[in-house]
């Protein structure tokens, strides 16, 4: 029986987490042949198919199900051994990040880290996800390194860490037939609403201040993301709450204008998460840190 070698644990986790042998292979920045021929000696090593080809991707057996838990707490011991002795280069670093954020960090945010990554850190390639109810598993997990938003289920076992705080505005169309530079709580209750269902964006406290207030709100539609909103806005006489930092960028694209809400919002904290079990990796300590250091206290403060 061969040796078992340590790559080959790193490679039996990516696939696990991406379905597919080569994007295992290209997150771990390797030629996918390696990788396959990795998988095919875990295979003779553990004497089980391990991962079985499907219609979803490559998925995992029961027996591969059962490995998991102990590869990746062997990974974690082993990472957390050498981690006092680990460097990150980013200049040099070939490596795959994948970080789960709203659509609207995606719209507002994306952009300067991706700028920012091609001159500093050419070899680290980004993968995004919307957040979800499943983030924290997926953190836990390590099948994200990362997670950008307003997230207050996460809760012990997660580092947080304040980017910038943001609060609200309501946007309409330029032309509103009835809404001119000021909205009135009046005019608020008497006109139609969208509102966009969408986690990781702190909206919640929005239903939750006009239910406390008892304001009266006609929701005639309701969206699953914040992309649309400002297209239907400026072709419609419906107002929409949003947070101010997309507020900003939609009055830039479409003929909208943005109100202040008649009535008092609470401002939220932005903030990026990650599980305890990755906070001495080096990568996802410089991650972090890069983030910290385009969007953090100082460099947001005109975003918020």
């Amino acid at each position: 029986m061969a040796k078992l070698d340590l790559e080959w644990l790193a490679v039996f986790d990516e696939i696990y987490k991406t379905g597919s042998v080569s994007r295992a292979a290209e997150r771990l920045g390797m030629a996918q042949a390696a990788a396959s021929t990795m998988l095919n000696k875990l295979r003779a090593h553990f004497d089980d198919r391990l991962f079985a080809r499907t219609a979803q991707g490559m998925q995992p057996t029961p027996y591969a199900q059962r490995m998991l838990p102990h590869v990746r707490e062997a990974m974690s011991q082993i990472e957390q051994a050498r981690g006092s002795r680990s460097s990150f280069d980013p200049g040099r670093a070939q490596r795959n990040f994948r970080i789960c954020m709203t659509d609207i960090s995606e719209v507002v945010l994306l952009p300067g880290l991706l700028d920012h990554l091609r001159r500093t850190a050419p070899g680290v390639h980004l993968e995004t996800e919307i957040i979800s109810t499943d983030s924290g598993r997926r953190l836990a997990d390590g099948e994200v390194d990362l997670a950008v938003g307003f997230m207050p289920q996460l809760d012990a076992g997660f580092y947080q860490q304040t980017l910038f705080k943001q609060n609200f505005v309501c946007v309409a169309a330029r032309n509103h037939p009835r809404i001119g530079e000021r909205l009135t709580r009046k005019r608020f209750e008497a006109e139609a609403h969208a509102v966009i269902s969408s986690s990781g964006t702190g909206h919640a406290i929005v239903d939750k201040t006009i239910a406390r207030l008892g304001l009266k709100r006609e929701v005639v539609v309701v969206l699953s993301s914040f992309l649309s909103v400002a297209r239907i806005v400026a072709h419609t006489e419906l107002i929409v709450i949003v947070p101010r930092i997309l507020g900003e960028v939609l009055v830039t694209q479409e003929p909208v204008k943005l109100l202040e809400p008649p009535f008092a919002l609470p401002p939220y904290a932005v903030k990026q998460h990650w599980h305890e079990r990755f906070h001495a990796d080096p990568g996802n300590a410089w991650l972090r840190r890069t983030v910290a250091q385009l969007f953090g206290p100082g460099q947001a403060a005109g975003l918020a």
